[in-house]
């Protein structure tokens, strides 16, 4: 590679850093019209509320449990995000549902955004409803034994929801709420609605009846009433929840855990605090260590640094106390590379060969070392990814972002700093290599 290429590339590494750095610190230079992006903190270093849901999938096919806990992590999500929840992280773990709320340190909001959102269901008759009626009634009488609910779960839910809006009866001009479902929740309610033209058709709203209208006739198009004792403001609180979302299942309160601002702020402090000394001291150990090749390691650490954090702002990533242990481990790996490819360099110039055949060798043969060793670890990455936690997720991210940003830190960086000695003075004064 001709000296005015190598110049090229060490031009436009200096303008990717100086455009990299202003946008991770735009207050240094505060150059006009340049984005102010501010970092996203997760929940251990912003505080918030941490909960998990149990969701009840009595009523679900087997082959349906993960479409339900799709939609049910999807209508979550839209409920706060309704509430102005900036960037909540919603996700499904088994029969359990995470909801994690960055910023909002006070349980009860969090539980009542949640809470508020209401699951529909339609129940039509079972077999024996008379006979439960006349059981119900005996109880209610003696006081003894339990009341059985005289009508069963149908596959029509919240789940096939498209437009809830307020309405009011032709006759009575009572307050009431239409509803309208896709196309796949009115072939359901058609379907429900023949097989009981005649029957009471019962709606409930959170585990409760609050209509049982007669079927007339077979209803085709997706629509149906919510009718009941209602006020205007009733009705419209329940056609705006339903709009917000209604829940395909039920879901329980099970955890819930809430991390203060304040330790978040301290953690950062102190996650910052460790990645700064763990910086200092790998370049404390490179410049000692491999000399002049150490110094123009530090400075492509420094470049490292700038673009990684640059890129986390422009995605953007969460920032965890994991992602930032992912963030160090990939320092650690870019220094490992860097190691590799000093120590190579150091053997071929032992063995008598010119620096720029010392150099191109030394690289060379360190390639494959920093490729499977690289490879591995975003093997091992990835399948965190897939199968962690939100916490484990974020370390995989970052340390993933990392290593690929370590790799072109090594392997074009360094050693276009290093080609920059090609051909002058320095090359031949061997104790700087």
């Amino acid at each position: 590679m001709s000296k005015r290429k190598v110049y090229i590339i060490l031009a436009i590494i200096f303008i990717l850093a100086f455009f990299a750095g202003n946008l991770v610190y735009p207050q240094f230079l505060k150059l006009p019209h340049f984005p102010d992006i501010p970092f996203k903190l997760g929940l251990d270093l912003q505080g918030g509320t941490h909960l998990i849901y149990e969701a009840d999938l009595s009523n679900i096919a087997k082959e349906d449990y993960s479409s339900s806990m799709q939609g049910l992590r999807d209508v979550i999500e839209r409920r706060v995000n309704f509430f102005g929840v900036r960037e909540p992280l919603v996700q499904t773990q088994g029969e359990k549902l995470v909801v994690e709320l960055a910023g909002i340190t006070d349980p009860a909001q969090a539980i009542q955004m949640i809470g508020q959102t209401p699951y529909l269901e339609f129940k039509e008759e079972k077999e024996n409803y008379q006979a439960i009626l006349e059981k119900n009634t005996k109880v209610a009488e003696s006081k003894e034994g339990e009341y059985e609910d005289p009508f069963q779960a149908t596959p029509l839910t919240g789940k096939y929801l498209q437009r809830a809006e307020l309405g009011f009866d032709q006759t009575t001009y009572q307050p009431l709420v239409s509803l309208q479902f896709n196309e796949e929740g009115a072939k359901i309610f058609e379907e429900i609605t023949s097989r009981n033209v005649g029957k009471l058709l019962a709606i409930y709203v959170d585990g409760l009846p609050i209509s049982a209208p007669v079927v007339q006739e077979v209803i085709a198009g997706g629509k149906a009433q919510i009718s009941g004792k209602f006020t205007v403001d009733e009705a419209k609180a329940l056609s705006r929840n339903l709009n917000a979302g209604a829940l395909p299942v039920p879901i329980k309160l099970v955890s819930q855990q809430t991390v203060g601002p304040t330790l978040g702020k301290i953690s950062l402090e102190q996650s910052l605090k460790a990645g700064i000394l763990g910086f200092l001291a790998v370049i404390i150990f490179m410049i000692l260590f491999y000399r002049l090749p150490g110094i123009f390691a530090s400075l492509a650490l420094g470049i490292y640094i700038t673009l990684i954090l640059a890129l986390f702002k422009l995605i953007p990533v969460t920032l965890t106390l994991a992602g930032i242990g992912g963030v160090i481990l990939s320092l650690g790996m870019a220094v490992d590379a860097n190691v590799l490819i000093f120590s190579r360099l150091r053997e071929e110039l032992k063995t008598g060969k010119s620096f720029p055949q010392g150099l191109e060798d030394g690289f060379n043969r360190a390639w494959p070392a920093i490729r499977d060793g690289n490879l591995t670890t975003l093997l091992v990455a990835a399948i965190l990814f897939g199968f962690g936690t939100s916490f484990i997720k974020g370390f995989a991210t970052t340390l993933s972002i990392g290593i690929l940003i370590s790799m072109f830190s090594a392997i074009i960086i360094t050693k276009t700093f290093l080609k920059c000695f090609v051909g002058t003075r320095l090359e031949r004064v061997k104790w700087l290599w």
